[in-house]
């Protein structure tokens, strides 16, 4: 089993690829298969968070690109900002992770979630996507609610 051990900016030589969702993204240490099918360990300093196109790379300088897998996202599109920004605020009031672009926000599927963005006024899209939230403004990594007040 190959071991990556750490992240590197660029590499001329790719030499293959490994699918995972956020979940295994956020974590440390995980044992997964590449997309070739090649059982491998990853670990990484805590912390660290896998996002789409990284590269990772073995003590034998194997390189394998992150792919982030397709996950089922509830979705809202809108050319009014405003609206687009009332519907972050809700469910950052909620502490839902987000993806947030310029014309859509994105967040993972929950009709609850979905029936008050649509009480909004927004249109919510079940969608398949990869999903890479904004990290936490308490945090350095998504995953959990980490910091210290009581519900």
């Amino acid at each position: 089993m190959r071991e990556f051990l750490e992240k590197v900016k660029s590499s001329k030589k790719i030499d293959g690829s490994i699918t995972l969702d956020l979940q295994q993204r956020v974590k440390s240490r995980i044992k997964a298969s590449s997309d070739n099918g090649e059982d491998v360990g990853i670990f990484m300093e805590r912390g660290t968070i896998l996002k789409h196109g990284d590269l990772i790379r073995d003590q034998d300088g194997y390189i394998l690109k992150v792919v982030a897998a397709p996950e089922t996202l509830s979705s809202i599109y809108s050319n009014d900002l405003l609206l687009l920004l009332r519907a972050c605020y809700h469910l950052g009031n909620r502490h839902v992770e987000l993806q947030i672009k310029n014309e859509s926000v994105h967040y993972r599927h929950d009709h609850v979630l979905d029936d008050m963005v649509k009480s909004l006024g927004l249109d919510v899209v079940i969608e398949s996507l990869p999903f890479q939230p904004e990290n936490g403004a308490y945090q350095s990594h998504s995953g959990g609610h980490s910091h210290n007040h009581e519900h």
